[in-house]
């Protein structure tokens, strides 16, 4: 990594340039499809999940993650989130003007998109590309029994490269997500070969540690080694195996109080130079805000504390790795 040239961190920057108090020429802007450096030496960056803070207003969640030391949202565009599709030409622009107003910067936002021809999907992809968004996370596909895997991954591969195509256009790359369960690229293994059929430029993969774990156990590492090429966005969140009622169950937990060996793993991102930008996820028990409730059972300031907790630890655990 590159060193800093003054003690004028990312974030006080961001702050002073959305202010106008720092006004100077830009020079040598990097096209949006060419890999994103986020992390400069140990200054990590770190954009939050806005499905944690549903509960608040646009101009609300941005004061409280500014506050807190985050340097982004990941924006819920999609059924039930904070900007919802069919409203996106009216309501993204007022969220992201939040943003703006408390130093944030509006780079990523999480939706269901996954068809270029959809004029409503269309519509979110056009909006977010005018005001300067550059990745989002697809929607998610499954594998229909009366269909081959083989055929599926076929299939999926040039729907993904019909979106890459309108991404493109857009200045937009679009992140498919591996999910835990029975979803297209839960065991990353089958996410491969339906990313090969794409230019990997506009269209690629959101890695999400928790659950490549939660699939790949001991062999977690392997699929990062053969998935890594495609990486374009990461999410961060934790789990444990427990015994709930009798059964073995997934249990979310805050960051280092999981399965993921983080250290290792970041110190495998530092290996590979994997240089893009970061969702920190909270899923674990907050009252309701960890499944995106318009309205929590918790004060408010307990769910803030565990963000700022799991910041700092995310932070802390990147620069000893």
């Amino acid at each position: 990594m590159e060193k800093r040239n003054s003690n004028l961190s990312r974030r006080d920057f961001v702050k002073l340039s959305s202010t106008g108090l720092m006004a100077m020429p830009v020079l040598g802007v990097a096209s949006s499809f060419e890999s994103v450096v986020e992390n400069i030496d140990d200054d990590l960056s770190v954009n939050l999940f806005s499905k944690h803070l549903q509960f608040l207003n646009y101009d609300e969640m941005s004061e409280i993650a500014s506050k807190i030391g985050f340097d982004g949202l990941d924006l819920t565009v999609r059924p039930k989130g904070h900007v919802l599709p069919e409203n996106v030409a009216v309501d993204l622009p007022k969220a992201v003007a939040a943003m703006k107003k408390y130093g944030l910067s509006p780079k990523l936002m999480t939706t269901n998109v996954l068809d270029a021809e959809n004029s409503v999907q269309k519509t979110v992809l056009e909006t977010a590309s005018k005001l300067g968004l550059t990745h989002y996370r697809t929607g998610w596909l499954a594998y229909p029994e009366e269909r081959s895997i083989a055929e599926s991954q076929e299939l999926y591969g040039n729907q993904l490269k019909k979106l890459e195509v309108l991404n493109a256009k857009l200045g937009l790359i679009g992140c498919y997500q591996n999910h835990a369960g029975n979803h297209v690229g839960a065991p990353i293994w089958d996410l491969e070969p339906i990313l090969k059929l794409t230019d990997n430029k506009a269209i690629g993969s959101q890695y999400d540690i928790r659950h490549a774990v939660v699939e790949g156990g001991g062999s977690w590492e392997l699929g990062l080694r053969l998935i890594k090429p495609y990486i374009k966005s990461i999410v961060i969140k934790d789990f444990k195996w427990g015994m709930l009622d009798g059964k073995w169950e997934l249990i979310d937990t805050p960051l280092g109080e999981g399965m993921v060996d983080f250290k290792r793993y970041f110190s495998l991102l530092k290996k590979y130079n994997i240089n893009v930008p970061i969702s920190l996820h909270l899923e674990y028990e907050l009252g309701g805000a960890e499944h995106g409730a318009k309205s929590i059972s918790i004060d408010k300031e307990i769910v803030y504390g565990h963000m700022k907790k799991d910041l700092e630890w995310l932070k802390e655990t990147w620069r000893n790795a």
